[in-house]
């Protein structure tokens, strides 16, 4: 039994009485490359890691609904009709949103029971790892066996990232919940995110000695305001002004007749997102082809695309990446929406206390907050425990 299985236990017992019904799990995940190509209907190679959420569920004879989380020590009480009018805000939102999502898709809310759910997450909060899509996936996979409505992984997928639009309200695409729900160990996940086809593409970072550190920078973000929805704004309307249905449709060999219509910052925009598709394809064959060096140098293009033409970068994310170039890493770049979160850095597992000290003095040197290095693991998707 993990730790997080535990302190969930321990709390659905205390909250609830007695033993939950079900423990389920749902890791967050770090995003490879591919950022900001999901909803622009591309390609994105993310992972799920070895930091998840831990839910403990049990159904009710009745419609009320109770939750409780290991982040808030109030008990939020609420019913399914309440649910399904969106009746609901703050963290609970994310699970609710979920039940809401379910409503629309699956089940008819009026006609299953209510439950209690205990929640706890070890996936940090605002650092670009998705530990809004954890909470999502965990209640998913949960909510799908105890109310038996059967879905496959691409529909539990569909409903997290619907909940996270319209129940929370943040503009994301279906990375996140994709990854959650399909990770492996060892692989990442090469989704196409217009189809939702996907495939598994082997890493192998530990058989050639690597590891991925990540650097929490403790700069917070937030997907449901500010900048993330400007920049999903403007390539909205590049595709538009390009007469297309998505930027997926845009090549690069198209980009020089786009800056022609565009203006500057909405064609900066656009160029990252072509750019970074052609990088994703060209990750994956790389990683077929056990060429790591490669995929390092596409690591590095897509950071500096994201610092100069997409603009979601911040000094400290910048700070880590040159750390990792300085240091000798085969390739490293921020990895999420932006503006806060974390950097990520590939190297061999020799070199990661050095690179985390380098960051660690770097940062103190330069008055910021003390960031928060880790190393993650490829790991596998949501499911249930017990």
């Amino acid at each position: 039994m993990t730790v997080g299985t535990e302190r969930v236990g321990a709390l659905f017992a205390q909250t609830y009485g007695g033993e939950p019904a079900g423990l389920w799990r749902a890791p967050g995940r770090v995003n490879l490359i591919g950022e900001h190509t999901d909803y622009n209907e591309g390609f994105v190679l993310p992972f799920a890691i070895d930091r998840a959420t831990t839910v403990a569920l049990s159904p009710r004879d009745d419609r009320v609904v109770r939750l409780v989380s290991t982040f808030d020590d109030r008990v939020v009480e609420s019913d399914l009709g309440r649910v399904a009018s969106r009746d609901f805000d703050g963290w609970a939102a994310y699970p609710l949103g979920v039940a809401w999502a379910f409503g629309e898709r699956a089940v008819d809310l009026s006609r299953v029971h209510g439950f209690e759910l205990a929640i706890d997450s070890d996936v940090p909060v605002g650092a670009g790892l998705s530990s809004s899509a954890a909470i999502e996936m965990a209640v998913a996979v949960a909510l799908d066996e105890v109310w038996g409505t059967g879905l496959d992984r691409t529909a539990l997928a569909r409903i997290g990232q619907r909940a996270e639009n319209i129940a929370v309200g943040a503009p994301t695409g279906i990375m996140d919940q994709a990854a959650s729900v399909f990770g492996e160990a060892d692989a990442a996940v090469f989704l196409d995110c217009r189809s939702i086809a996907v495939e598994q593409v082997p890493l192998g970072f530990d058989a050639a000695g690597l590891v991925l550190l990540v650097v929490d920078t403790r700069v917070e973000h937030s997907h449901a305001t500010g900048g993330y929805r400007d920049r999903r704004d403007a390539c909205e309307r590049g595709a538009r002004e390009l007469g297309v249905t998505a930027l997926r449709d845009v090549t690069v060999d198209d980009l020089p007749g786009a800056e022609q219509v565009l203006d500057d910052i909405v064609f900066r925009r656009v160029r990252h997102v072509v750019t970074e598709d052609a990088r994703v394809q060209e990750s994956v064959a790389a990683l077929k082809a056990g060429d790591l060096a490669a995929f390092g140098r596409l690591m590095y293009a897509s950071h500096d695309s994201m610092r100069d033409d997409f603009e979601i970068s911040v000094p400290e994310l910048d700070a880590v990446v040159e750390a990792a170039r300085a240091a000798g890493a085969i390739g490293a770049r921020m990895t999420g929406g932006g503006f806060g979160g974390c950097a990520i850095a590939l190297l061999p597992g020799g070199d990661a206390a050095g690179l985390a000290d380098r960051v660690l003095r770097d940062f103190a040197d330069r008055g910021w907050t003390a960031p928060v290095p880790f190393t993650v693991v490829p790991s596998e998707g949501a499911r249930a425990l017990r």
